[in-house]
């Protein structure tokens, strides 16, 4: 065996000696997200799919005046087998969309205090569209009151809380980062998570996980790819749009001409982590990680600036217009704090300046008395932490 070992030795040796003028070999990117070990693929996703699905079936029930405070309830935090879906597969799962909210290992891991903040806000906004709300459904909304308020020329009828906030737009697109970007930036990618316990040894030797076709940490890189791309129908060829949260606004941000890579950058980005991963080039994986932090972090600020700025144009003349933006722009508003800068512990924005930028949209009479100026000078806040302009995120 001695011999045998001393063999290798020498022959690896050689082949140093021969190619010293060869540098490393560098970790090439499928051309798509396909891997496969023995014939078969290795990624897996299939969680973060379920909680994308209940997602948006909860979101759609939001709009439902029908619905009540327990049954929505009973949607976001789903219980295994509990009848809270129209798929069978959804009610028979054992995932909820409300165990993921703010439950990263980075940031909350050691914070339970802002995690339980974070989850009692979606439940008081739940709470709010069913006891301010759907109670007046057929209400007019004006100043103070809560009701319906339909855009000009007829346009489509917006549901909004005393202050004007439709509650179904703050949740849905505070999901968006509270869920989906907490879990891909801030537990997924982390290395906390992908290089925990034995991890890197067990991929070296590429020890598979029980039962399974791939190993602990190529399956965690899956799960953070999955929360963008888990309801696209082909993953080797993504058409975005697919869903209400990440995935539809990942496709408006990148048919902005300013920003008409990002879509392409993210991707890569998943496709070569993952191939480094493979090839068990860790450094490669994180610095892709990094790349996956900035720009998802940017199109969580980028929609955050349009919403806000579109918003307030519209505040004079079409006020269902306006509110229905600014919605979404609280949503957006609201994930800010669970963005990543790039190389870096800490988000864009922390969790006490994004709740002074909510008590300032929500102050007074909210989106009633709040102005063009004021929604212009907190964008132009946003898009200065970020690498983009103002101007650029607002054009289309």
């Amino acid at each position: 065996m001695k011999k045998v070992l001393l063999s290798i030795s020498c022959i690896i040796c050689l082949m140093s000696c021969n190619n010293t003028k060869t540098e490393s070999t560098e970790t090439v990117a499928p051309s798509t997200y396909t891997f496969e070990r023995n014939g078969a693929s290795s990624v897996s996703f299939g969680g973060q799919t379920t909680r994308i699905e209940m997602g948006g079936e909860f979101v759609s029930a939001l709009k439902d005046e029908m619905k009540t405070v327990e049954s929505l309830n009973a949607m976001f935090s789903h219980t295994e087998g509990a009848d809270n879906f129209s798929e069978a597969d959804l009610n028979a799962s054992s995932k909820s969309v409300r165990s993921k909210v703010a439950a990263s290992t980075d940031f909350y891991g050691t914070n339970a205090t802002d995690a339980a903040a974070i989850k009692a806000d979606f439940d008081s906004w739940i709470s709010a569209q069913t006891t301010e709300v759907f109670p007046n459904w057929d209400t007019e909304a004006t100043t103070g009151v809560a009701g319906q308020i339909q855009q000009a020329g007829g346009g489509s009828k917006r549901y909004v809380s005393a202050k004007g906030i439709e509650y179904d737009q703050l949740i849905a697109k505070g999901l968006i980062g509270a869920l989906m970007a907490d879990q891909i930036l801030n537990n997924y990618l982390s290395p906390a998570v992908l290089d925990e316990a034995s991890n890197v040894a067990d991929n070296d030797g590429e020890l598979l996980n029980s039962g399974k076709n791939y190993t602990t940490m190529e399956h965690k890189w899956d799960e953070a790819f999955g929360y963008l791309y888990g309801t696209e129908a082909d993953i080797t060829a993504p058409v975005l749009n697919n869903d209400s949260f990440l995935n539809k606004y990942l496709a408006r941000v990148n048919g902005d001409s300013d920003f008409s890579t990002i879509a392409e950058e993210i991707y890569n980005a998943f496709k070569l982590g993952r191939a480094a991963i493979v090839a068990k080039d860790y450094g490669t994986r994180s610095e892709q990680a990094e790349i996956l932090r900035e720009k998802i972090s940017e199109v969580i600020g980028v929609r955050a600036v349009y919403y806000l700025v579109s918003g307030g144009k519209d505040l004079a003349t079409d006020k269902a217009k306006a509110f229905h933006s600014l919605s979404e722009g609280i949503g957006f508003v609201y994930s800010l704090q669970f963005t990543r800068m790039p190389n870096s512990t800490a988000p864009y924005f922390t969790k006490a300046e994004v709740d002074g930028f909510m008590a300032t949209l929500q102050a007074g009479n909210g989106f009633w008395d709040i102005t063009p100026t004021a929604l212009n000078e907190m964008a132009a806040t946003i898009a200065a932490k970020f690498n983009f302009t103002l101007e650029a995120a607002v054009s289309e």
